[in-house]
């Protein structure tokens, strides 16, 4: 998800088509790659090999190795949390929280972010060329979980000697990560802050993107997901898929603040299907700037890998058993705007971190500007994660 602001034009179709296979396969920044011998083994069975991994970092790891941080990035982020977008041209999606002096202090820590497995920025996916054929992936490339992005960015860690986090955070998706994190390595979580997410999806999150998934299959375009062999694209069904998805990362005071019932051009309608609301506008400029920069296959392997999320099912259908024993401190944040996922999931978090014995700080932030708001610029949440690091830091010795 990013910035609602978002005001970039859009590229003609031939650009978009040229664009994406060179990110999948031979992205901007660094890669690590994963041979034969190193396989990703899945939650579907299958044992991905070879693979790589996109990633960025910044700052600087000290000698004893301490003050590493992952971030997680959330469905249609990437590993560029602070340096340009190597398509848009936009600066990172996480700037206002990452930097010099901020909260997550890069003169202080090292931070480093992946682009997960199954997406279309440099790990490999779907748009990633599949050894056995010589083509893209496309359909054929195994289900992704959350436990499986989880896994290689843990092999990425290893890759880069790094033993264990000094914090794990992400947003939404990223939340998703950080929750599958604390509970799948414990050992290797000092800290870890989920923010704006949930520890399972919702059956109302899971319809929302069958919608979006039914868009971009109903485009001719998408040739049963072997578009980029046939030199097509599905972006119209991709814009579409963006356009209802973009409504549930804000909140209707938010639109109503921004937009309300304006017109587009004038002060009234043209009798037509134009777009004659501003919101009408900038939602069609929200499905269109998208398509620039992301895969219509990894759209549909991201979101069913978010459904598939549920923790508590994966732990005898107790939460609390997620985090059995976890000596990892926990920064819970919600907004009180966000319906996508709403507060009462992340109480059921910290009840199940309680239950745990875990140590557990929990912040719901006053915003109106709905689910998005953790990529805003929101001074509680700046305020809440620069006092829970800071004292993370101070008890780790940094």
């Amino acid at each position: 998800m990013d910035n609602p602001l978002d005001t970039a034009a859009s590229a003609t179709e031939p650009e978009i088509r040229s664009r994406e296979p060179s990110q999948a396969r031979d992205p901007a920044g660094l890669v690590a790659r994963f041979e034969a011998g190193q396989p990703l083994t899945m939650d579907s069975g299958a044992a991905l090999a070879p693979f790589q991994v996109a990633y960025q970092t910044a700052g600087t790891l000290n000698a004893a190795r301490t003050n590493a941080v992952l971030i997680c990035h959330a469905l249609t982020g990437d590993q560029h949390f602070a340096h340009p977008h190597p398509v848009t041209g936009k600066p990172g999606w996480w700037t206002t929280l990452v930097g010099s002096g901020k909260p997550i202090d890069t003169d202080r820590y090292f931070v480093v972010c992946s682009n997960v497995i199954g997406s279309c920025m440099g790990s490999t996916g779907p748009a990633s060329i599949d050894p056995a054929t010589g083509s893209a992936y496309g359909l054929d490339f195994p289900l992704v979980t959350i436990r499986d992005m989880v896994r290689a960015q843990a092999m990425l860690l290893d890759h880069l000697g790094i033993a264990d986090l000094f914090l794990c955070i992400g947003g939404s998706m990223g939340g998703m990560q950080v929750l599958q994190w604390a509970s799948l390595y414990p050992e290797r979580v000092f800290a870890a802050m989920p923010i704006a997410t949930g520890a399972r999806h919702s059956a109302q999150n899971i319809a929302f993107h069958e919608v979006g998934r039914q868009a971009i299959m109903a485009d001719p375009a998408w040739a049963d997901g072997r578009y980029l062999e046939a030199g097509t694209r599905p972006s119209k069904g991709l814009g579409v898929a963006r356009m209802g998805a973009h409504i549930t990362y804000l909140s209707e005071p938010a639109l109503h603040r921004k937009f309300g019932r304006r017109f587009q051009g004038g002060s009234a309608p043209t009798f037509s299907f134009n777009a004659d609301f501003q919101i009408e506008s900038y939602l069609r400029h929200q499905g269109l700037s998208f398509v620039e920069r992301f895969d219509a296959n990894a759209y549909l392997y991201l979101t069913r890998a978010m459904d598939y999320f549920d923790l508590a099912a994966d732990h005898g259908g107790v939460l609390a058993n997620a985090f059995k024993g976890t000596k990892t401190r926990f920064c819970v944040i919600s907004f009180t705007s966000d319906w996508l996922f709403p507060t009462a999931d992340s109480r059921a978090i910290v009840h199940a971190l309680n239950a745990a014995s875990a140590p557990v700080a929990f912040v719901e932030v006053e915003s109106d500007k709905g689910h998005d708001a953790f990529l805003l610029d929101e001074p509680t949440l700046f305020s809440a994660a620069r006092g829970f690091i800071d004292a993370a830091a101070r008890a780790r010795g940094l």
